[in-house]
């Protein structure tokens, strides 16, 4: 099966390495950024959200205009819009860009950063929400006479939408999460399922709770697999090291002299930034303070570093080791690899030109020796 580089689509250069050098929404950069991506091979990138950050969709929606090719990632949470609202605007973006819309939906696992806009339910309460919005959402893409809905969360009649998607029947829906609630939600409405790079073990074990979710749901189908990573590589392994002592050094600095970074969904000065809430960055720390290094590649101080937020173990190596690292989650079943590094433009070029190629070749030379030995081997790999 044919593999996939999604990447970032920052709207600005800060990272957790360096401040920003400009407005939170620079243009040119963005543009700049994006259009780095489409050259050097990547197929799709992620326009994230944040409570204080530029609204994702216009962002989107201005890069699309611009490219052809590049594909589009866009972050939504539930609570910021009906979503009634919300589905006429993603089906217009996917106009825009000629059809290369996926939407990412995020239930959002830390109280603070959600009540910043007002969002007071529970953990459980949103997961359950997200469910029935993302229902709704997918219904709205593809009926075309007015209904009614009468849910937990939302009430409407008689709606009916006058812009559809250009994707037939509608668009993906990303989904993320490591708790129970996440794999049953994501396991049901998901058709790309997002996790963030953990040792081969334990993304094994997130896999097979995916798939048992989405068969406990009545599936068929399963989701397809993403997994992201924080890749540091250069020329030598000597080099390579050298660079993620820099970077996580960097990281740290900027923690102790209590800079703001991309990371916005802790509050200094309390608990809570030291003791996150959602799973994935608890298994993050957790897998940091058991250990430094796994298997092939996978380095987790710069997780350690963070609190354990977001995408934020590393991969560290040259080209070549960071490649083999990759195919290392593609032989388990994941064909969406997500990766960002610290200096946004710089570090995708580099991955374009020197990573992507080696990891598409050998994908190739996979999938043509398991088709070789006949589909029911290739169905069984995958």
């Amino acid at each position: 099966m044919p593999v996939e580089f999604l990447g970032i689509a920052a709207t600005n250069d800060g990272s957790e390495t360096g401040p920003r050098s400009g407005a939170a929404f620079d243009k040119e950069y963005t543009l700049r950024l994006a259009r780095a991506h489409e050259d050097h091979g990547w197929d799709r990138v992620l326009f994230a959200y944040g409570s204080g950050s530029p609204d994702p969709a216009p962002a989107a929606a201005y890069i699309a205009a611009r490219l052809d090719r590049l594909r589009i990632l866009l972050a939504h949470r539930p609570n910021v819009s009906y979503p009634t609202y919300a589905a006429k605007t993603f089906a217009t973006l996917d106009q825009i860009s000629d059809g290369r819309l996926t939407v990412h939906f995020i239930t959002g696992g830390n109280d603070h950063e959600q009540r910043r806009e007002g969002d007071t339910l529970t953990k459980d309460e949103r997961y359950a929400r997200t469910r029935e919005y993302i229902r709704i959402v997918k219904k709205i893409w593809t009926t075309h006479e007015p209904f009614d809905h009468e849910g937990e969360h939302y009430r409407f009649h008689d709606f009916v939408s006058d812009v559809f998607p250009v994707q037939r029947p509608r668009p993906g829906v990303s989904f993320g999460g490591s708790s129970p609630a996440a794999y049953a939600a994501g396991g049901a409405e998901a058709d790309i399922y997002c996790l963030w790079g953990e040792p081969l073990e334990r993304t094994a074990e997130q896999i097979a709770a995916v798939k048992a979710a989405a068969a406990a749901a009545g599936r068929s189908d399963v989701p397809r697999i993403q997994v992201a990573f924080r890749p540091i590589i250069a020329p030598t392994e000597e080099l390579a090291w050298e660079k993620a002592h820099r970077t996580v050094d960097a990281i740290r600095t900027r923690k102790e002299r209590g800079e703001a970074t991309t990371v916005r969904h802790h509050r200094r000065g309390t608990a809570e930034a030291t003791s996150p809430q959602n799973t994935g960055s608890q298994r993050l720390i957790s897998i940091a303070e058991a250990g430094e290094r796994y298997d092939r590649a996978l380095w987790t101080p710069t997780a350690a570093a963070t609190g354990g937020a977001g995408n934020s173990n590393a991969l560290v190596g040259t080209p070549e080791t960071v490649a083999q690292a990759l195919l290392d989650y593609y032989d388990l079943g994941v064909d969406i690899l997500s990766a960002r590094g610290y200096d946004l433009l710089g570090d995708a070029i580099d991955f374009g030109r020197h990573v992507i190629p080696i990891v598409r070749e050998e994908v190739a030379k996979r999938d043509a020796e398991r088709a070789a030995r006949g589909p029911q081997t290739l169905a069984a790999v995958r």
